[in-house]
């Protein structure tokens, strides 16, 4: 397999939330193993992830200070798509896996969601109770809002379903994503 970084490209803009600041780019960067000669299927699942990382790479590298090296496979044995906290992403060979929701979802279980010692001290009891995520749902949803846990993920805002996918949710699941992290996911 020959690696090849993927080269991010801006993500659709939406205004940041109210008291959301726009952070200077991260260091998120990621590449995609490929064949040396690939297949017909190969080439078009190449190209439909490196469409979708490079939009959500970008997003998250626009929106938050987090950084990770990602590494990322065709699988297509892989029944949806997984994410690893060392830093691995799997697509398998569903192409309606294969967005910008998809990516930033599993970019958020290489993070921690999930997969860290973290996510089980501060969601193990089905809602998440770090300070600062549970802040920022509040300014989105209302004072009564929370963030609920289970199964290895978060809603609202996991992208957990491509019906959950917006620009607007799409942002706000990177500033909550970030602000887990600050709250020590």
């Amino acid at each position: 397999m020959l690696a090849g970084p993927g080269v991010a490209q801006a993500a659709p803009q939406a205004a940041p939330a109210p008291t959301q600041e726009r952070v200077a780019a991260a260091g998120m960067t990621w590449s995609l193993e490929r064949a040396s000669n690939p297949t017909a299927d190969q080439q078009d699942a190449y190209n439909r992830i490196t469409a979708a990382m490079n939009a959500a790479v970008a997003r998250y590298n626009n929106l938050s200070d987090l950084g990770k090296n990602i590494r990322v496979r065709y699988e297509p044995g892989v029944p949806t798509a997984d994410g690893n906290i060392n830093g691995t992403i799997r697509f398998g060979s569903n192409r309606s896996y294969m967005t910008q929701r998809t990516a930033l979802h599993e970019i958020a279980h290489t993070i921690g969601v999930g997969t860290s010692s973290g996510w089980s001290r501060l969601a193990g009891s089905g809602t998440w109770t770090g300070a600062q995520a549970t802040a920022l749902v509040r300014q989105y949803d209302g004072s009564g809002a929370k963030l609920s846990t289970g199964g290895g993920h978060f809603w609202p805002y996991g992208l957990n379903y491509e019906n959950e996918f917006s620009n607007t949710a799409a942002d706000r699941h990177v500033h909550i994503v970030a602000a887990m992290v600050r709250d020590g996911l």
